[in-house]
């Protein structure tokens, strides 16, 4: 694909759950802590969210399931050329014959199912156009640790697990995957895509490295590892190509456990770290403006500086950790998001959430124009 500025969307070009809360907790700008008990907001006029250029109506619960299924914490969510959702829901192992991803219509209507193999990992969700061709890019963890690539009806065309390659898994990793978690183990979460061919996956909870794949899926190099985020991450998490300069593009990386974003060129060589996040989980890009959702329970746009224009649904002030209102909808307030995990743009200029809580949430935010 020639551009990547709008991921999914293709305006331009048609321990780890006890890990992220432990890491919530350590987020002292996230407010003085939750108004237990506050009942769900209902209001009789339309919900809205942002400021100046940036204001939306808020739709909760935009897509639904058919009643045969339920969501397992929404995880990432993307669209495709004709404006239709892909949600990646993570699961649980032992519902291995039910399906891991859900398509919808772009009025949030059901059309089909798939992707069982991802039950108990499903978490990255990409969808990439090759030459004439739409193709799913699908990232698992937990226990299934692999990563794939997909036609739009969930045929598998490769798959993969750690890159051996690299000399940074072990064999054991290779040979046994769902044994046991740690430094040297593969955890993927999330691809970007380059701009003259191939790809890069982020091994966000695993060895945190960035891995350089060309477009056959052949792993050519990596970069990152863990450390104190100068270059080195702890838990990048999200990440993608930020082509709004062309001439000089910039990978972006979500340090999701260091509450920046972490700038390299091209060739991955570090350039600056960017603060004031609380726990940032993906990135998408569509004209001059970066998306960045945020577990700290908001949803960022950024300028071509990696400047504040608007934040969306914050919730900030009120939660300062996440967990107990993730388990409970009754915490939830209308308006307000409370662990948004991905978000990208829709072909109209719109944005879609997925929050990584218990019953699972994807919501679209309307652009008022």
């Amino acid at each position: 694909m020639a551009k990547n500025s709008s991921r999914r969307s293709f305006i331009k070009n048609a321990a780890i759950g006890s890990a992220a809360v432990a890491a919530a907790t350590q987020l002292p700008e996230l407010g003085a802590g939750l108004a237990h008990g506050a009942a769900v907001r209902h209001f009789d006029t339309e919900v809205m969210t942002g400021s100046g250029d940036y204001q939306y109506r808020v739709k909760h619960h935009y897509v639904k399931l058919p009643s045969e299924y339920s969501w397992q914490t929404t995880h990432n969510v993307a669209v495709d050329s004709q404006n239709r959702i892909y949600v990646i829901h993570e699961g649980r192992e032992e519902l291995k014959d039910h399906p891991s991803i859900f398509v919808f219509d772009d009025q949030g209507k059901f059309i089909r199912a798939f992707g069982s193999q991802y039950q108990g990992g499903g978490h990255g969700l990409e969808v990439r156009r090759e030459g004439s061709d739409e193709f799913l890019y699908v990232s698992a963890y937990q226990q299934v640790k692999a990563f794939s690539k997909l036609t739009l009806d969930g045929k598998v065309i490769w798959s993969q697990r750690a890159p051996q390659e690299s000399k940074i898994y072990n064999q054991e990793e290779y040979d046994a995957p769902k044994k046991v978690w740690g430094r040297d183990r593969f955890m993927p979460t999330n691809f970007a895509f380059l701009p003259k061919g191939g790809f890069l996956l982020a091994d966000g909870y695993g060895a945190f490295h960035i891995h350089r794949y060309d477009q056959d899926g052949k792993w050519l190099s990596s970069f990152g590892g863990a450390g104190d985020g100068t270059g080195k991450f702890n838990t990048p998490h999200g990440l993608w190509i930020d082509d709004r300069d062309e001439a000089n593009p910039k990978i972006v990386v979500t340090d999701r456990a260091h509450n920046t974003l972490q700038i390299f060129d091209i060739d991955g060589k570090y350039l600056s770290t960017i603060p004031g996040f609380g726990l940032p989980a993906n990135i998408d890009c569509q004209g001059q403006v970066l998306l960045v959702p945020e577990l700290g329970a908001r949803v960022s746009l950024l300028d071509r500086e990696y400047k504040v224009l608007a934040q969306l649904g914050s919730d900030v002030e009120r939660i300062r950790d996440t967990k107990g209102v993730r388990e409970d909808e009754s915490l939830w307030i209308d308006g307000k998001f409370v662990h948004p995990h991905d978000a990208c743009f829709d072909r109209n200029g719109d944005i879609l959430v997925a929050e990584w809580v218990r019953t699972g949430r994807v919501t679209k935010l309307e652009r008022v124009r």
